[in-house]
């Protein structure tokens, strides 16, 4: 037993033998612009979650970030002293 596909939409190409402006071996006339394919809209997955509160990892770069940066300031005042 045989389903058919109710989401097939067959060949999405443009049919070169009913294509305006194409010339034989499938140039395009100067100025002409070929024809686009078909296209499908919608996701090809569903998307992850996303989350709502800042990671760990963020935090910990935001701290040694920080760190840093006081480092660098008790390093220049101890100098300038």
């Amino acid at each position: 037993m045989t389903t058919s596909d109710p989401e097939h939409h067959g060949n999405q190409d443009p049919d070169p033998a009913r294509t305006p402006d194409l010339e034989p071996g499938g140039g395009v006339a100067p100025g002409s612009t070929p024809p686009d394919s078909g296209t499908t809209s919608g996701l090809s997955a569903p998307e992850p979650d996303t989350r709502k509160r800042f990671p760990v990892s963020g935090w910990l770069t935001l701290l040694a970030v920080a760190v840093i940066v006081i480092i660098f300031v008790v390093a220049i005042f101890g100098i300038l002293s």
